[in-house]
């Protein structure tokens, strides 16, 4: 099995190509703007020069793990959205039997019912640009006719967690102030649904090597509406520290228009035979061991 990976320098694509190079009977091609890329590969291009890329790749499987968090709204229309559109276009021309898995996003949804897991067939509301661009590139890879599925990821977490999320971001603060340290947050009273990176990677797989149709869309998460508050604390006692939060403020605008995020994963549970492996203190406790490579 070719299997063509776009995004394989961030969060989740590293931890996806990691699971592919150790499984058997998988030739994992790295497609990207890098040098170093197996594939030449730009979601910015047009159309035609990806089609044309794709006919040398000969993938039987495309993951794209690419998009940005934030940006610029042209940045975010064009990762999450046009980038998208444009490879299902190139995926019809030259490779219309290959399948395609790529990555949404629980912002897609926008603000949950509190006590309710919410399932793929609710409606989509999303707040801000981002949710909006996600939701875009969700549409077109549904619409498109090809051998396609939408994972919907909730709130990735886990070794190598970036900074640019609070989990990432606190491990980074707590490395740098040491014991004792107090590390001023906004307000954590949201809840959200954790799921490990390495569980993300794994269902990655399994919808990349399912045999038959799969749902157009799944969603890929803990299951469980966590306090963001108690994730925080899991954190700072994983860390083994005598540290402090301090929390105050209002917190995020995002935060607090979506009080309650909470999947229900039973049809990736049906569909893969997926469920997740690690529990958040494991997650949380990886995340704190990978943070001292990082400060390194």
């Amino acid at each position: 099995m070719r299997v063509l990976l776009l995004g394989s320098t961030g969060y989740l694509g590293g931890h996806t190509a990691e699971r592919l190079r150790a499984l058997a009977g998988v030739r994992l091609l790295v497609g990207g703007r890098s040098p170093s890329a197996d594939v030449p590969f730009d979601l910015a291009a047009r159309p035609g020069a990806l089609a044309d890329a794709l006919h040398v790749a000969a993938p039987s499987v495309v993951i794209n793990c690419a998009g940005l968090v934030t940006g610029s709204p042209v940045r975010l229309v064009d990762a999450n959205a046009r980038g998208p559109a444009a490879l299902c276009e190139a995926l019809r021309e030259a490779a219309p039997d290959a399948r395609l898995v790529h990555l949404g996003s629980a912002a897609e949804y926008g603000p949950g019912a509190p006590g309710r897991a919410v399932t793929e067939e609710a409606a989509t509301s999303p707040l801000g640009l981002y949710g909006a661009t996600k939701l875009a590139g969700t549409l077109a890879v549904t619409g498109c006719g090809l051998d396609a599925v939408v994972l919907r990821v909730f709130n990735p977490v886990g070794p190598g967690a970036p900074a640019a999320g609070l989990p990432g971001r606190l491990a980074a603060e707590l490395r740098a102030g040491g014991d004792g340290c107090a590390v001023k947050v906004g307000d954590l009273s949201a809840y959200r649904d954790f799921v490990d990176a390495r569980d993300v990677a794994r269902a990655v797989v399994l919808a990349a090597t399912a045999t038959g149709a799969l749902p157009p869309v799944l969603n890929i998460a803990g299951g469980t509406a966590t306090v963001v508050r108690d994730m925080a604390h899991g954190l700072l006692r994983a860390s083994g520290l005598r540290g402090r939060l301090e929390e105050s403020g209002a917190g995020s605008e995002r935060s607090a228009a979506v009080s309650w995020q909470c999947a229900d994963i039973s049809a990736a549970r049906s569909a893969l035979g997926w469920r997740p492996d690690h529990s958040l203190a494991d997650s949380l406790r990886d995340l704190w061991e990978s943070s001292a490579v990082a400060v390194r």
